[in-house]
């Protein structure tokens, strides 16, 4: 039976890279956008490339506590249990914490941190009950650096790294992976406008591999931080 990954925001970008890394490896995906039109594409596109694959797509707003929490039971809800979840959703708007529009944190907090704890929270009983599985956490460079014209983006980020090491230890006794992946810039939507060289960036790609390299490897090892940076430092 092909396993399964979950993917939150997988419609383009970085969980787009990664679902197409899995998929391309075995594995049938579940994700979740805004965007109906971008989630048809993925699944048109992907169940074209790799025959025998089944991409499952449903249209949430994950920074709405019901609509993550709706998404998490669905994926939970398929004929087959997760192995990999990939709390990928979330969004980047630049401001200073004395000058940025109120709601702002309020806003990234819900898409970047609440969402991730929601639809994670939905899937750990099956993953507890198949006895294993693993969990990675998108966050950013911004988790573990302050910058200017961050603020509650960086907040957000710094507060799922805290999360992903609280899950950590919950996990171990029950042989569940969880992995930080701290990424730099990225030629992702974000990045769009920025007048920024392709080269200068990492491509969505690059995550992928990483994330599924660390997948990859015995039970009995968990790589509990991937740090990925430009090769010319960040920007």
């Amino acid at each position: 039976m092909r396993k399964l990954i979950v993917v939150t925001g997988g419609s383009q970008g970085i969980g787009r890279a990664i679902i197409e890394k899995f998929v391309s490896q075995g594995f049938d995906a579940v994700t979740c956008s805004r965007r109906v039109g971008e989630l048809e594409a993925l699944k048109s596109e992907t169940e074209s490339r790799y025959p025998g694959a089944t991409v499952y797509i449903r249209q949430a707003d994950l920074s709405v506590k019901h609509e993550a929490i709706a998404f998490g039971e669905y994926a939970g809800s398929l004929e087959k249990h997760p192995d990999v979840l990939v709390n990928n959703a979330g969004y980047f708007v630049p401001g200073e914490i004395s000058t940025e529009p109120d709601g702002n944190l309020e806003s990234m907090i819900g898409a970047n941190l609440y969402s991730a704890y929601h639809v994670t929270r939905c899937l750990i009983s099956a993953m507890k009950a198949h006895g294993g599985g693993h969990i990675f956490n998108i966050c950013s460079i911004a988790s573990i650096q302050a910058y200017n014209n961050g603020g509650s983006y960086a907040i957000s980020k710094f507060a799922l790294l805290g999360f992903s090491k609280c899950l950590r230890e919950e996990l171990k006794p029950h042989r569940i992976g969880v992995t930080s992946v701290i990424p730099g810039a990225t030629l992702t939507r974000s990045w769009e406008g920025s007048g920024c060289p392709d080269e200068r960036v990492m491509k969505a790609s690059d995550i992928a591999e990483s994330v599924y390299n660390a997948w990859s490897l015995s039970p009995g090892a968990v790589v509990e931080e991937i740090l990925l940076r430009p090769m010319e430092g960040d920007i």
